[in-house]
This record gives structure tokens, sequence and C-alpha cells, in this order.
């Protein structure tokens, strides 16, 4: 059994937990050596969700395959603006401003948004149609409430009786916040007292934010069952954690810190083996 549980992000379902398990617990371990202090192996179980996006071999998945610029939907499109917004304020010698470009129909919108992003330093080496993909896992998580429910029980499953601490990546922090709400009253959620987020869109309006179950009340998200501590990390190159500071929206004991990532500002691994998170992590093994 393991002390902590990681729910992991958005582009990992051709993954699987043991593999997630490995790359996550050797740079949390160097985030907590460079903290000062050690961490076993054993300390770290990953709730993996997905396969629930996998394709089963003869139906395309969000995330797999081809996926063709008109087959955005309007929520999707919504996003993807987001993130143009955000990459062409991060790399404005890079990314042409949303506000420059003249736009018509969706898929023309869609086709610019990508296409601008495409030349971001974030995106450089995801295709067209992998960013497609993204957007829809995002998408299917907060719309379709079979796959909502099952990435949640995945997170149950993981959380054991000497469970303290849970760590969200990504669009795996949407999912460990909503599960707190599903399931932190239960049984084996009883030492559950630690949240840390990294790269997390929580506070995204609209889509996420105000899609969250439960839902927030006059722009206050609601406070996760049995935390007492919560950490959010995040790099300010990356655009998929779009709002920096979380503590406005979700009033209680909320710190939000900075890290940075260099060239790989989203992914989980550089925040795990960042100092501050070890910090955290060891504020909330205490």
């Amino acid at each position: 059994m393991a002390q902590i549980v990681g729910v992991h992000g958005i582009a990992q379902q051709l993954q699987g937990s043991a593999e997630l398990e490995d790359d996550w617990v050797l740079a949390l371990i160097d985030g907590v050596r460079a903290a000062g202090a050690e961490l076993p192996k054993d300390v770290l179980r990953i709730a993996f969700y997905g396969d629930l996006y996998r394709d089963p071999g003869n139906k395309r998945a969000a995330g797999e395959k081809e996926w063709r610029p008109d087959e955005v939907s309007k929520d999707e499109a919504e996003l993807l603006m987001a993130w143009w917004q955000a990459a062409a304020e991060v790399e404005p010698g890079r990314v042409i401003s949303p506000a420059a470009v003249t736009r018509g129909t969706l898929d023309d919108t869609v086709q610019k948004g990508l296409l601008a992003l495409a030349r971001s330093s974030f995106f450089a080496s995801v295709t067209v149609s992998a960013m497609i993909g993204d957007l829809k896992q995002v998408r299917r998580y907060l719309r379709e409430p079979a796959v909502r429910k099952a990435a949640q029980r995945a997170v149950h499953d993981a959380v054991k009786p000497d469970t303290r601490l849970i760590i969200g990546h990504s669009l795996g922090s949407v999912v460990a916040y909503e599960a707190l709400h599903t399931h932190g009253h239960e049984p084996n959620w009883e030492r559950v007292s630690g949240f840390i987020t990294i790269g997390s869109p929580l506070g995204i309006p609209n889509l996420i934010f105000d899609a969250l179950e439960p839902p927030p009340q006059k722009g206050v998200g609601a406070w996760p069952a049995g935390i007492q501590r919560w950490s959010n990390i995040s790099d300010d190159g990356d655009i998929v954690a779009l709002r920096k500071v979380l503590a406005p929206l979700f009033p209680g004991p909320l710190t939000d810190y900075r890290v940075s990532n260099e060239a790989r500002a989203h992914e989980a691994r550089p925040y795990l083996s960042a100092r501050i998170t070890g910090q955290a992590v060891l504020e909330a093994l205490r």
C-alpha cells in the first residue's frame, strides 16, 4: 500500500499504471531529496484512467488515430482559444495573438488556432491530431458521465487506508478534486488530508471551473472533503494551467507556488522533481 496516490493527466492512453508509477516515483524521490529528505520507492500508487480513452481495436477513441480540425466541437474550440491566447501571451514573438487574426466560421477559427499553437514551443512536438485528441479527452471527462464516474472510481480504487496525500497533474487534478468530493467521506479516505495540484486547469472558467461537481457557488469552488493542506504548483509557461493562482477560487488552506520547468512546462516529471513539490510532499506526510 502507498501513502501517496498520483492521478495522471491527458494523453496517457497508451501507458499503464506500472510505467507511470516508475516515472512519477523517481521524479518525486528527486524532489523530496532536493528538499532534504528521502522517500521509499513504494510510497506511490498511480490511479490510472487512461484506458478509458484507449481505442479497443476498431473504434476511434479521443487521443488516438487521426483527428481533423472539422471534428472539433464548440466546447473543445473554447478550450483551444484559451490555450491560443495563453500561448500568445507567453511567446508573443512566436505565436500570433487571436486578436490579430480575422476569424470566420468555427472551422476557420479552429484551423487558425491549431496553426498558431503548432508554432509555440509548448506544442512544438505535438501533431495537430494529437492536439485535438487532448481537447477531446478534457471534453469527454466533463461531458460524458460514464467517463467521469469511471475516472473518479479509479482514484477511489487506488486509495487505501494508509493513503495520506493525493497528487493530481493536469486533467488529473480535476479528476482528483472531484473524487475527493465523491468518495472523500468513505472509510479508506479517512487519512487523506493533503492535496497537491501540478499544472492544473482547475481555474479555467466556463469549460472547467464552472462545470465542476459540486458546482461553484457565486464564483467560489467547494473545499475538498478532509483536505487540511492544498499546494497548487504551476509554471509561468504552462498554458494548460491557465490560471496560476487558485487560492481566491477555493478559499481555505491553499497555497500557490511557481516553479520553472523550462521547455518542459507542462510535463509531470519536472513538476515532481522540483524542490517546492518535495517540500509540499513532506509537509503533507508529517
